[in-house]
């Protein structure tokens, strides 16, 4: 969902920077071949990330819910040679096509890949990380929050997608959407944690960053 009007919305994107072709070819592919490809970063909000861990140079990145692998390439953009993206998906039916197209990018081997359940796989991890990329499950947002926060490393930034959730934030709280509620009770979390400072930020469906004290 786009919360600027279409002719702004239109001239933000014609006045940013492309994609790369590798990841044009990758949109393809997904909405070729894999189901709810809308799930997909997108261009506009990929060149975001690609900005911000570029500004930031992280060397250690988790991203929590790769999908196709759109958005974990995006963030390898900003790695120094040394840094490492970890980045967990449950849908083991993706590891194919990630893989396709990481050995593409040249950023392969800065990439570890988790199949599984990101609850149980988080605590498993002895990094401590500089950027996290929250992409997921919406329900179990705060349960990622809580698990990644004592991994952040002074100055690290959390970035938490679709925050918005297509304005449902906004409206009438149907007693029967699970993932609008925790969504709501995320957002004022995330305002209200001492340990970070937050802007939410109206980017397609809503990018939240938040920097840790």
């Amino acid at each position: 969902m786009h919360f600027l009007p279409e002719k702004i919305d239109t001239y933000v994107v014609n006045h940013s920077q492309n994609e790369p072709n590798i990841l044009q070819e990758l949109t393809k592919e997904t909405w070729q071949k894999v189901l709810n490809p809308r799930m997909l970063s997108g261009a506009f909000q990929g060149r975001v990330l690609s900005m911000i861990t570029k500004l930031i140079s992280p060397k250690r990145i988790l991203e929590i819910g790769t999908y196709t692998g759109y958005s974990a390439l995006c963030m390898a953009e900003g790695l120094p040679s040394n840094g490492t993206i970890t980045t967990i998906d449950k849908n083991e039916e993706l590891e194919t096509l990630q893989n396709k197209y990481f050995k593409k990018s040249g950023y392969r081997k800065q990439i570890k890949q988790y199949v599984g359940n990101a609850i149980e796989i988080i605590p498993t991890i002895e990094e401590k990380f500089d950027l996290v990329f929250i992409d997921a499950d919406k329900s179990n947002y705060i349960n990622y929050f809580h698990l990644i926060i004592d991994k952040m490393n002074s100055g690290g930034i959390i970035l938490s997608d679709n925050v918005l959730w297509s304005g449902k934030v906004v409206e009438e709280l149907d007693p029967k959407d699970t993932d609008t509620k925790v969504l709501l009770e995320y957002n004022k979390l995330l305002n209200e944690d001492f340990r970070i400072e937050t802007v939410l930020l109206p980017i397609r469906d809503g990018l939240t960053i938040s920097r840790v004290k």
